[in-house]
């Protein structure tokens, strides 16, 4: 269970990355139906840490806040810094003994000097994916997505994905009502699908009309059958510019979203409702108990029953 947070400031940590740790993290929700956590912020000791952008904070602990921390976390840094080998050691240990490890944007090099990227999926922010790489040749690098899980390490692109991490996180710890508690103070999106692309090569011409009435219909309508051809005639657009419209817009397709959705809705049923597998499948667009389990085991790696009895809340 996700209780206590150590998030690590290094010299030219980047101020907007760590105070996206610092929102999700260390504000107590527990007023609006979010939660509350054990939040630390530390350097390599304590004391004065400048920051890329010309200001300095203070900390009062040293790394040994990342003993018993249930995730420690690694914002961004200034490039030209050289990560300490005590900071290393502790994300190592802090991944050896079962603890999540997060880096936002630039942190994932202070991951992969730290020997976490090995072998394992990740990203970062898409200007760095090729330095990464080049810096850890066994590491696999996807320089398109928002952010990556793999093996108890999640790594981030830059600035918003952070966000999407850390209530992917949240979610995939405490359940999608927490998750949402958070996202609703922070005013954004509870949840964007990490395989998401992290920018749009051809953007929408300045005159273009967004869908985003039709995706707020789409959210509203999740039990009705939602195929291209339907959605592309409400858009009044040809199935073909429908379908690149909505990547160009949403980053990702259709049928990914869709389901992303439902599954997303599932959980909330799961969690707040006693409805059965059957009726949860057709209220939230699946149609069938055996397609539910197949898209929660797919996206979430549980079933809706054992998603249940761990994330229900009580009556």
């Amino acid at each position: 269970m996700l209780r206590t947070v150590t998030a690590i400031a290094l010299p030219g940590v980047a101020p907007f990355e760590l105070g996206v740790v610092c929102e999700v993290f260390g504000i107590d929700r527990r007023d609006t139906g979010g939660p509350s956590f054990g939040f630390t912020v530390c350097g390599v000791e304590p004391g004065v840490v400048p920051t890329k952008v010309g200001m300095s904070i203070v900390v009062e602990h040293g790394l040994e806040a990342t003993r018993a921390a249930d995730l420690v976390v690694m914002p961004a840094y200034g490039g030209s810094t050289e990560v300490p080998p005590e900071v290393l050691d502790a994300l190592r240990a802090a991944h050896e003994r079962g603890a999540w490890v997060l880096s936002v944007c630039s942190g994932a090099f202070a991951l992969g000097e730290a020997g976490l990227l090995d072998g394992r999926r990740c990203t970062t922010h898409w200007m760095h994916t090729a330095a990464l790489a080049r810096a850890h040749p066994t590491a696999v690098v996807d320089p398109a997505v928002l952010y990556v899980e793999d093996d108890r390490v999640i790594t981030s692109a830059g600035t918003a994905a952070g966000i999407d991490a850390c209530l992917h996180l949240v979610r995939r710890e405490l359940g999608a009502g927490p998750a949402a508690a958070i996202a609703r103070r922070m005013v954004v999106a509870p949840h964007r699908d990490g395989g998401q692309a992290q920018y749009v090569d051809t953007p929408l011409p300045p005159d273009a009309d967004t869908l985003a009435p039709l995706v707020a219909w789409m959210l509203e309508h999740l039990d009705d059958d939602l195929d291209v051809p339907t959605l592309a005639a409400r858009a009044l657009m040809s199935e073909r510019t429908f379908a690149r419209r909505f990547r160009a817009e949403t980053g990702t397709t259709p049928a990914a979203w869709l389901t992303r959705q439902r599954v997303a809705r599932a959980q909330e049923l799961l969690e707040r409702t006693e409805a059965g597998v059957e009726e949860i499948a057709r209220l939230s667009g699946f149609g069938s108990a055996a397609a539910l389990r197949h898209h929660f085991a797919r996206t979430l790696g549980t079933s809706p029953q054992s998603y249940r009895s761990t994330f229900a809340c009580p009556a």
